[in-house]
């Protein structure tokens, strides 16, 4: 269908179509389905031969009929499936309305591989799609009235559904699936078939209305580097003997991310990477195969993970979690120069924190994030000329006293 379009649009710019649907080529269904494939390619044919092609040709541009505009910057927040589909949406709705906040990353595909709301039946993730958003599309048109601006989370590569399914497509050891401590399984980003899959359900999508979509989980699991010659999986065409095997991983990973951009082009939306946020500070990540400068530039927007909790002791500060406005500030110097190097940076829209790390502490000494933490970290960010954020809890329950604009 959607080469018809793209064929059709380059027709309807060639005059080939000009005579209007009341022509007698479209007068009943009878006539039309007597219209073959081999009089289409015919006439298309002598529309090339015999006009000029505009330059550049027009490309086909998806429209979802919904009509967003990109806010001065985004701030915006996580929603579970479960909380934009079920009773919580319109609290949460009134929380952003009632705020400087303007934007919405909903789950598309999370964290175990489920899509959140229910697919077509001859769409390849329809086996794991559910009806936890029951009716995606009047959630977006309630978002288009509210002006709150929509981004797709679909997570990629860490996806328990999809390997247990297909486990040639994952990482196996033994025989079985490989699962990380949280019993969680990832797929294998050498794989193709997995970008491809991953990018059906980012193009229904933004069929949908999404305007941005928001990849998470691009990388392999941590650690990897401990486990590559150990666990059974496939190289595909990284099995590269130039390469080492961290350079053959960032590679697949980069890869990724330009295809993925090329093939969402024709929707005219945004594509985000989330990416940790230490990986601005080291040449490559060994393991997980992320690389900072080229994965941004292949993207719109570039979502550092900079949570202060999730640091050990760096950028000089022994406790990270307890010195969020320092943390935030450091990594933002180091981000702000790596960008410089790019002639088209993109955006930089940080993910922060918005939780308590109770785990990091002894009971009775945890040190709780609320308003004030959440306030330190904004106010880093705009102290280093970085406008554009987003905040994560994992429960959606997000401290409403923060300045979510200080100036």
């Amino acid at each position: 269908m959607r080469k018809y379009q793209l064929v059709l649009s380059i027709m309807l710019c060639l005059g080939v179509l000009s005579f209007g649907l009341s022509s007698p080529a479209f007068a009943d269904e009878e006539t039309e389905s007597e219209m073959s494939s081999v009089a289409f390619h015919s006439t298309y044919s002598h529309a090339l031969e015999n006009k000029t092609l505009p330059d550049p040709i027009p490309r086909f541009i998806y429209d979802a009929g919904l009509d967003f505009e990109y806010p001065e910057a985004v701030r915006g927040i996580y929603l579970t499936g479960h909380s934009a589909g079920g009773s919580r949406f319109e609290d949460l709705v009134s929380f952003v309305n009632d705020t400087p906040l303007n934007s919405m990353v909903i789950d598309v595909k999370d964290d175990y591989g489920n899509v959140t709301y229910e697919l077509d039946e001859d769409h390849v993730a329809h086996d794991v799609s559910n009806s936890i958003i029951d009716e995606p599309r009047a959630m977006l048109e309630r978002l288009e009235k509210e002006e709150i601006y929509p981004i797709a989370r679909v997570v990629v590569f860490k996806d328990t559904k999809l390997a247990e399914k297909r486990p040639e497509w994952s990482f196996r050891d033994g025989g079985s699936v490989w699962k990380n401590g949280r019993d969680e399984a990832f797929v294998n980003p050498f794989v193709k078939d997995v970008w491809e899959y991953n990018l059906e359900i980012a193009k229904d999508a933004a069929e949908l209305g999404f305007q941005e979509i928001q990849f998470d989980y691009v990388r392999f699991p941590e650690g990897f580097e401990h486990r590559d010659e150990e666990l059974e999986y496939s190289r595909g065409e990284y099995d590269d003997a130039s390469l080492d095997n961290v350079r053959e991983r960032v590679t697949a990973v980069n890869e990724f991310v330009e295809y993925a951009y090329q093939e969402l082009e024709q929707y005219d939306i945004d594509v985000s990477v989330d990416i940790f946020g230490y990986t601005a500070t080291i040449e490559d990540a060994p393991g997980i195969g992320q690389n900072f400068l080229g994965i941004s530039d292949n993207v719109d927007v570039i979502s550092s993970m900079i949570y202060p909790s999730h640091w050990t002791p760096y950028f000089g500060i022994s406790e990270p979690d307890r010195e969020p406005y320092k943390l935030v500030s450091e990594y933002s110097k180091a981000e702000n120069e790596l960008l410089s190097q790019l002639d088209d940076a993109p955006t930089s829209r940080p993910w922060l924190q918005d939780f308590t790390a109770s785990w990091l502490y002894s009971p009775g000494n945890v040190f709780t994030y609320g308003g004030d933490e959440v306030t330190a970290q904004i106010q880093a960010l705009y102290d280093n000329g970085i406008y554009e954020y987003l905040l994560w809890d994992a429960s959606n329950n997000y401290s409403r006293d923060a300045n979510f604009d200080p100036q």
